[in-house]
């Protein structure tokens, strides 16, 4: 059985990959909005992110709860690598579909600890996501600049 200190730390992890993944496809969505205009990828993204948020409803109380986030002390805040480093939407665009995979994979497999059904519901969200990538990727790689009507 784990200990308390242990399902706290799991839980945060948690807590923090659903909000990556979340605000990663949310500025994928943005991008499929705004910049290539797409309906299909834009409802994408948001079926997505709300399929992420309904997993999590599922989840252990202290999950939804964030009884143990703690922003402020978190040792990996002020880490930004490439963050600073992007040079056009593009490149945002990339680094947030990197984000939202990577995401929901640590997901799936944190919460096979405490729910298998959900670690597969996301399971099926990470393939999904292989394939909304593959249709994004080729209009955001065709474009120079935001589309013109």
């Amino acid at each position: 059985m784990p200990n308390a200190s242990d399902i706290r730390a799991v839980y945060r992890i948690i807590d923090a990959n659903i909000n990556r993944a979340k605000e990663g496809l949310r500025v994928c969505e943005e991008i499929a909005r705004f910049i290539l205009e797409n309906r299909k990828l834009t409802a994408g993204f948001k079926s997505m992110r709300h399929a992420v948020t309904a997993i999590l409803k599922r989840l252990p109380a202290g999950v939804r709860g964030f009884v143990d986030r703690d922003s402020a002390g978190d040792i990996g805040r002020k880490i930004y690598a490439d963050e600073l480093r992007r040079k056009d939407w593009q490149d945002i665009f990339y680094a947030n579909m990197q984000r939202a995979k990577e995401s929901i994979r640590v997901l799936e497999e944190f919460v096979k600890l405490s729910d298998k059904t959900a670690a597969l519901k996301f399971k099926k969200i990470r393939y999904d996501l292989y394939g909304l990538e593959k249709d994004s990727v080729k209009l955001v790689s065709s474009c120079r600049g935001p589309k013109r009507k």
